[in-house]
């Protein structure tokens, strides 16, 4: 080996007093307000669904690199944390386009579910909304209760109120839904769910595009609605009870 390049090479460097030091990193910029709470609330939705709810405050701290005192300033505990989370994942990510896709009898009820269901799919089975509305329902939160009644009159009730006009059934004026009808309606959004819990709780990829499972899922709907509907309101008519006139 040459030793004699390697001493002149620090005798150089010596000599000028130049040392290969590393740039010093930029002072970190201090957070305003609205961009700390929204750095927790972020942070938040992350570490539930990956934790569950019964994931501790000290630890999420930890993870955003803040004190408690700093996170209970935003949310004085932990209930009003998860109700913001509710707030950002399901509520604030709710399109108010799908109600529109419903309402539009300008094409077929079947043509409307697939473009609504298509779009829903892209918000409902990402990673975050399925382990939350997961943890949730296991942990007994009321998020579920409340998302899901939410779903039911934005979008099962007027699901099968379009059914029947579809169908040339009397409508809810004349003869109530019926819970069966909301039922049915509410094995399409059970199935789209199950496309998450596959791929974000059990590990197992799907096998087909989510359009082509949407497609399938609507119209295995649809044939079985156009037989099962009629009937469920026809023994609805019979059984009310006839009127003087």
């Amino acid at each position: 080996m040459n030793h004699s390049s390697d001493l002149i090479s620090g005798a150089a460097t010596a000599a000028t007093g130049t040392q290969t030091t590393s740039p010093e990193p930029p002072p970190r910029r201090r957070l305003s307000r609205p961009e700390r709470e929204r750095s927790i609330v972020e942070g938040a939705v992350k570490f539930f669904a990956e934790v569950g709810f019964d994931g501790d405050t000290r630890e999420l701290t930890r993870r955003l690199n803040v004190t408690q005192s700093l996170l209970f300033k935003y949310f004085p505990n932990k209930a009003s944390l998860v109700e913001r989370v509710y707030q950002e994942v399901y509520v604030g990510r709710w399109n108010s386009y799908w109600e529109e896709i419903v309402a539009d009898r300008r094409t077929s009820l079947q043509e409307r579910l697939v473009r609504l269901y298509t779009d829903y799919a892209k918000t409902a089975l990402t990673w975050d909304w399925v382990r939350l509305f997961m943890f949730s329902g296991l942990r007994g939160e009321a998020i579920n209760q409340r998302y899901l009644g939410f779903l039911r009159s934005r979008i099962l009730e007027p699901v099968a109120i379009e059914l029947r006009a579809e169908l040339g059934l009397p409508g809810p004026d004349r003869v109530p839904l019926n819970i069966q009808e909301i039922e049915l309606v509410w094995g399409i959004n059970a199935r789209i769910f199950y496309f998450g819990q596959r791929r974000w709780i059990f590990n197992v990829p799907l096998e087909s595009s989510v359009e082509e499972l949407v497609q399938l899922t609507i119209e295995h709907f649809i044939a079985g609605a156009n037989v099962l509907v009629p009937r469920i309101v026809q023994a609805q008519i019979d059984a009310a009870p006839a009127h003087a006139d």
